[in-house]
């Protein structure tokens, strides 16, 4: 939409709750960039030490509906071009619609992350890496959800003269803000986020927690559209919840990501990630939906997982790892977990890597072994039952997945079938030689698309 060109409305006074606040205008400068010149204004106020800018393209002194982005200072994303957020790429988006527009205004605002400063911001992003969203990361540093102050920007569109915005967000909150400044705003504009594997629970939590717009394209789920796999998890909850009522053992789901040519790693021991944003948000509720998750210390060594629930709203499962040695590094992020994690072992494991573990959190299950001395999994699974697991999800890795498989211990299975050719270790370990009569199938398969992977749900027998 082109800038007004009738009448413009005159600006609006200052509110009476802002008339001791003032913006003054310092200096400017032309600033030639790839999308066109603009000028680069610096302002101070009376209240803060901050120095807050305005990037201004065309004439808006004035003009009603004017193209503004309200952007806040984001040094990892904007400058280093980090992809834990959207902000680098949102200033980068707003810069080309005010130039295409011809004219508008890009308030850039001293307030990294979202107003606690750089080093706090760091600090919520180590939480983050442990398993925390944004909201609660910030919330645990003893901040707000969000600590940011539209006032300057209110202050800045004022001093510049202008009467109206059309507003480039996806926060109603920012838009609420203004607002309640007297500010008028005619219009919210999305802005449409690319999804990676490095943002996807940071742009959920938005979604979720902080009631962002957004239309992630199938990568998370609309607040008020339920997922397509919504009704399979519903009757997989049912489903657990009968067999360990009738038996008193955990209901076990077999869950692994593979690609076209089966399989889930490109080399042994090391950690590829296999599932699109979307099928990892399933596979999430998947493990929200369970009781426990377990893994082999074959997973735990390559991947150093948390096994928490980040992409959706639901309790974290029970951690537990198959560990017949006792390798699991004190320095594990599941030991620095909230919850407890379980490791199960042998009678033959040593005792001085036991005090070890139990000294950094973990509980150790000891259990008897197999003739190669593995730990025997049918006896795991009625110490889980004893303790209480209802439903366990195994996430593998390979060795874990072929033996549930192979000893039928295994009652349903979801795997997720990438797009992809890797030429790789294989879901199922070869090297353990299972017998094909001996491996289970999946019967009445229920196939979903989630996002450009495909997955595949079913009981097995």
């Amino acid at each position: 939409m082109p800038p007004a060109t009738s009448r413009p409305d005159p600006v609006q006074p200052l509110p009476s709750h802002l008339d001791e606040r003032r913006m003054t205008r310092t200096a400017a400068a032309r600033i030639p960039t790839p999308d066109g010149e603009f000028q680069l204004i610096h302002f101070r106020n009376n209240w803060d030490a901050k120095e807050h800018l305005a990037l201004v393209m065309g004439e808006v002194t004035g003009r009603t509906s004017v193209l503004v982005r309200v952007h806040s200072e984001c040094f990892t994303g904007d400058v280093l071009g980090s992809q834990r957020c959207d902000c680098g790429e949102q200033l980068a988006a707003a810069m080309h619609a005010v130039a295409v527009e011809g004219s508008g205004v890009i308030v850039y605002l001293r307030q990294e992350g979202r107003g606690i400063g750089l080093a706090e911001k760091l600090r919520a992003y180590n939480l983050q890496d442990e398993g925390y969203d944004t909201v609660d990361a910030n919330l645990l540093l003893g901040h707000q959800a969000d600590e940011r102050d539209y006032t300057p920007a209110v202050l800045i569109l004022q001093a510049l003269g202008v009467a109206s915005i059309r507003l480039l967000t996806n926060n109603p909150a920012k838009v609420e803000s203004l607002q309640s400044h007297h500010f008028p705003v005619v219009q919210r504009i999305p802005m449409q986020p690319s999804v990676t594997h490095e943002n996807a629970a940071y742009l959920s939590a938005k979604v979720r927690r902080m009631r962002h717009l957004l239309d992630l394209n199938g990568h998370v789920a609309a607040q008020t559209d339920a997922p397509v796999y919504t009704p399979l998890l519903t009757q997989l909850s049912k489903q657990a919840a009968a067999r360990f009522h009738s038996t008193g053992q955990p209901f076990v789901t077999l869950s692994y990501a593979q690609s076209l040519d089966g399989c889930v790693a490109a080399q042994p021991g090391k950690h590829l990630d296999i599932s699109a944003p979307p099928s990892l948000t399933m596979t999430h509720a998947l493990r929200a939906s369970h009781d426990g998750i377990l893994v082999g210390i074959g997973t735990a060594l390559a991947d150093d997982p948390s096994l928490t629930v980040r992409l959706v709203q639901g309790d974290n499962p029970q951690p537990v790892v198959v560990d017949s040695h006792l390798r699991l590094p004190a320095s594990a992020k599941l030991l620095q977990m909230p919850r407890q994690v379980w490791i199960a072992t042998t009678d033959a494991a040593p005792q001085e890597r036991q005090r070890a573990l139990e000294a950094a959190g973990a509980r150790i299950l000891r259990l008897p072994a197999t003739a190669n001395g593995q730990v025997d999994l049918a006896a795991l699974l009625i110490r889980l039952g004893e303790m209480g697991l209802g439903s366990l999800m195994v996430e593998g890795g390979p060795s874990i997945l072929t033996s549930f498989l192979a000893a039928r211990l295994a009652d349903y299975a979801v795997v997720t079938v990438a797009p992809i050719f890797v030429g790789g270790v294989h879901a199922v370990n070869q090297s353990l030689d299972p017998s094909p009569e001996k491996l289970p199938r999946i019967t009445n398969p229920q196939i979903v698309q989630v996002g450009p992977d495909v997955t595949i749900w079913g009981a097995l027998a």
